[in-house]
Formats: structure tokens, sequence, C-alpha cells
């Protein structure tokens, strides 16, 4: 059976690497999941919204980064990924998880930040449903009103 290392392991690993100058790999990153439509993406962040299961204790949050090094770049977007997180653009991640978990993906994304020197970002927003439900997109005509049910429609 095949060790499964933790993010931690992943890091040390990534530590030892890139602090002793070792060459990035000559391959990309290789997608976990298959990159869907702007609309279905949008239907999925607001299906999170209208989920008469979703516990209470959940927040909403974005991760969002700003990663020069390809490696840790990936290691990051699995990281999500395994922790439920939905992707919404190429390094932007949304999550409904519950308070514990969130604690947990913030604290794993620091040490990942702290772990070699750089200049990258990463952002751990926590979102009101409020202010998700009321999310417009812009460069695309999408219709968000009409995916969250929002629009009004007046027959004469």
């Amino acid at each position: 059976m095949k060790h499964k290392f933790t993010l931690q392991e992943k890091e040390a690993k990534l530590r030892l690497s890139v602090l002793n100058g070792a060459a990035a790999p000559n391959r990309q990153c290789v997608e976990e999941e298959t990159p869907r439509s702007l609309d279905d993406r949008l239907r999925q962040v607001l299906n999170l919204l209208r989920n008469p299961q979703r516990p209470s204790t959940n927040m909403l949050f974005f991760i969002m980064y700003d990663i020069s090094d390809n490696k840790v770049r990936c290691l990051v977007a699995k990281y999500l990924i395994r922790k439920g997180c939905t992707r919404v653009q190429r390094s932007v991640f949304l999550a409904d998880r519950p308070l514990a978990v969130f604690e947990q993906i913030r604290n794993d994304l620091a040490e990942v930040q702290a772990a070699y020197e750089n200049e990258d970002s990463i952002f751990v927003i926590p979102v009101p449903d409020s202010t998700l439900s009321s999310m417009r997109v812009i460069g695309r005509n999408v219709d968000v009103d009409l995916i969250t049910g929002t629009k009004n429609t007046v027959f004469v």
C-alpha cells in the first residue's frame, strides 16, 4: 500500500528541495479535476447556499493565492481539493466547511508559506452567506440572478 503523505510531510520535503536549490521538475501540474464551464462553476457555488442540509456550523470562505513556484502551487491546489474546496478559478477556491477545517486549512497554508523564502501571497477570507448570494460576475454574459432564483419576471 502506498504511503499517503500529510501536508506537513510534503511541506518538509518541499522545504528540503526548495531550500537546497533543487531544480524544478520538468512537468506541468496535473489537474485533479476537469475544467468546467463558468456556468457550471457558478451553479456549484450557488448550490452551496441553497443546500437545505447545510450545517449551521459551517462557514463559507474563499482561498486565493499567487504562488510563483509550480511545485508549491500544485501542492496547494491538490490539498484544497482534498479538503473539499470548490475551484472557482485557477487560483481561487470556495469552501463551505466546519470552523475546525477552516482553521486547519489556514494553519497548514501558513506553514507552507513559511517553509521557503518567497514573495507569494495566500488569502483565506471568510464570506457571509448574504455577501456570496449578492455576488455579480463581470466579464462574461452570465445571468447570476437567474441561477440564484432572485430575478423577478413580470408578465404583461
